[in-house]
């Protein structure tokens, strides 16, 4: 919103410092500073109002060292992070940008599902929360949402360099390159990024042409059974990864300074061209909602940072992962969540081995035998003896390094 009032006083009035506002980078650092302010001062305020409503966290006894005394901490702290999205983004970001929109969507859609799921579980006092299916249902009618969106919405194209003549109906641009002249256009397409590989590109609409070129016509089914993985994925990962006192939160920040960088060379002409990757026009206003995101999940750790006054429950998980998928399909960088994401996706795969081995030693020889001390990940290390601290500590350095992996992908092909 600040955008247009800003920009209308700089032409009508010329009011010194008003063009600022033109800079994605400044309104980047805005919203970065506005959601570290509103997630630390109200913060405080919400954690009282949480107390004195007895919205407290009920904690089974799984044996874990510090855990009872967990009990009664006020949870649904994922309030403060949405406000601390939702607010800057509004004020800072184009609000008629496709890609905004998509991503305030996530936001909400996802916050109110963890909503409904802690409200359940608090209020209702039924420890199991929104029922599994009624998640995964709305997990796959968001993915449903955006993959739609991204396969038909005009403003949401990719820019590719084309000889002549051209196949697609679109503008021409020219550039120089060197002594050296080419075309490109904004076109409708499907294609991704790969990491690690030389052309860089992969393109959903190609996945069944293996079984004759009549199947591309099929390539919105593909692209949309993509994005419900993906989305699925990550949201549950985050909420398995939130476990302990400021694991889900620090990692997930992050991830979001990675995904602003991302966005921002993806969404720049002069980078986009230097490391030879995509060049998705519009999608620079997603670096300002970067911005609010990792203020926000920074903001929320100075509440949420052992021990914890608060716990984000799922209405702060669930939004946390969805946005996380979201923001990387939007900037098509979805196939570098396995490296980006690495912490969830050994939290996710943690469970999944744990109880698969445990229902097959179980059908076999008649008990039932696990593969870690207790899963996710984070709950085996507790087990050993490591202090929670420590674990969050060093799965913070490993998102570390993951997030640089996933930088260097942009020019190791």
């Amino acid at each position: 919103m600040l955008y247009y009032l800003f920009t209308w006083l700089d032409k009508h009035f010329d009011i010194p410092g008003a063009g600022l506002f033109q800079f994605i980078s400044f309104r980047t650092g805005m919203a970065v500073i506005l959601s570290l302010l509103l997630t630390t001062v109200y913060g405080s305020r919400l954690i009282r109002i949480l107390r004195a409503k007895q919205v407290g966290e009920t904690v089974r006894n799984l044996g874990l060292d510090g855990q009872i005394q967990k009990q009664g901490t006020p949870t649904m702290g994922g309030l403060i992070i949405l406000l601390g999205i939702l607010a800057p983004t509004l004020l800072f970001a184009r609000i008629d940008n496709i890609y905004i929109i998509l991503m305030l969507i996530t936001t909400v859609w996802m916050g109110a599902i963890g909503f409904v799921d802690d409200y359940i579980k608090v209020f209702k006092k039924d420890k199991e929360g929104l029922a599994g299916r009624f998640k995964i249902m709305g997990q796959v009618g968001l993915a449903l949402i955006i993959g739609w969106t991204m396969y038909f919405h005009p403003d949401i194209v990719v820019r590719e360099q084309v000889a002549l003549p051209a196949k697609v109906q679109a503008s021409l641009d020219v550039h120089k390159r060197g002594d050296q002249f080419y075309y490109t256009q904004d076109i409708k397409s499907t294609i991704t990024n790969v990491p690690f590989y030389k052309d860089n590109e992969f393109d959903y609409a190609k996945v069944l042409t293996v079984f004759g070129a009549q199947y591309e016509k099929y390539s919105l089914v593909v692209f949309l059974l993509f994005v419900i993985v993906i989305v699925t994925a990550v949201s549950n990962g985050a909420n398995l990864t939130d476990g302990i006192d400021g694991l889900a939160t620090g990692t997930s920040a992050i991830i979001g300074i990675t995904l602003a960088i991302l966005a921002y060379v993806s969404g720049n002409t002069i980078f986009a061209d230097y490391l030879n990757i995509m060049y998705i026009p519009y999608s620079g206003e997603l670096v300002i909602f970067a911005g609010a995101f990792v203020g926000a999940c920074v903001g929320f750790l100075w509440y949420n940072s052992y021990p914890a006054q608060v716990f984000m429950g799922d209405t702060g998980s669930l939004a946390i992962g969805g946005i996380i998928a979201a923001f990387a399909i939007m900037i098509r960088k979805e196939l570098l969540i396995p490296v980006l994401c690495g912490v969830f996706l050994v939290e996710n795969l943690s469970v999944i081995m744990q109880v698969s081995y445990f229902k097959y030693t179980k059908k076999k020889y008649g008990e039932g035998r696990r593969i870690f001390l207790m899963s996710p990940l984070h709950h085996h290390y507790q087990k050993k003896g490591y202090h929670e601290a420590k674990i969050v500590t060093r799965f913070w350095i490993v998102g570390i390094i993951l997030a640089i992996l996933t930088i260097v992908t942009l020019k190791l092909r």
